[in-house]
């Protein structure tokens, strides 16, 4: 059983909204946009440049296209959306775990802080919301266990988390910017979620 699912009709239907918006309404007001020093645009758009080297070296493969068409959505989101933060909804049912910026407090040595987001509610647009934390799931007798992970978004997402009413699976109505696990990013990523609610979560500021 996969941890979350993308709902791919969706995905294709945001990606349509997407074009027609391209081209009727967002490529005019490009010249407003300051996102060319975003940290997420310098990172996918660097990402982008060696996916395309590799596409010329390597072929067009089917891992290196859908790498290429991922990291050209992330970088239209970052250039036309009006935020400039994640923003992430919850519609899954139960609270979910979002990351987000560290409190100026916190004495964590990690990039972020992980925060509740009851159902039913969505940060606020002014609170960057950087991704959503997956717990892990336990080895059983058909399938190897799989470890806790990150969902990072890059600025200007606008994630929905929804749970899958037949599979119960969490799904998200976009896809990715990167997936982490514990020591890939230096995110808190951790495996026992218990412990992790133990020290004492508290809740990312909300959209009233």
């Amino acid at each position: 059983m996969k941890l979350f699912k993308i709902n791919f009709i969706k995905f294709a239907f945001v990606c349509l909204l997407l074009v027609i918006n391209f081209v009727m309404i967002a490529q005019p007001s490009w010249a407003n946009k300051k996102y060319t020093s975003d940290p997420d645009y310098i990172e996918v758009t660097k990402a982008l440049e060696s996916a395309l080297h590799d596409k010329q070296t390597q072929g067009a493969t089917s891992e290196i296209q859908q790498k290429i068409s991922n990291l050209q959505f992330q970088k239209y989101i970052i250039e036309n959306s009006e935020e400039s933060c994640g923003i992430c909804r919850n519609e899954t049912g139960k609270t979910l775990l979002v990351y987000g910026q560290k409190s100026k407090k916190s004495r964590s040595t990690y990039d972020n802080e992980l925060y509740l987001l009851p159902s039913g509610t969505e940060t606020d647009d002014e609170w960057d919301c950087q991704g959503v934390y997956l717990p892990g799931q336990p080895a059983t007798e058909d399938q190897e266990g799989i470890p806790a992970q990150a969902f990072k978004i890059v600025h200007g997402t606008r994630l929905v988390a929804t749970t899958n009413p037949q599979t119960g699976e969490i799904e998200f109505n976009l896809p990715p910017a990167k997936i982490f696990q514990s020591g890939e990013a230096n995110w808190f990523i951790p495996n026992n979620l218990q412990a992790a609610l133990d020290t004492g979560i508290t809740t990312a500021k909300i959209n009233d």
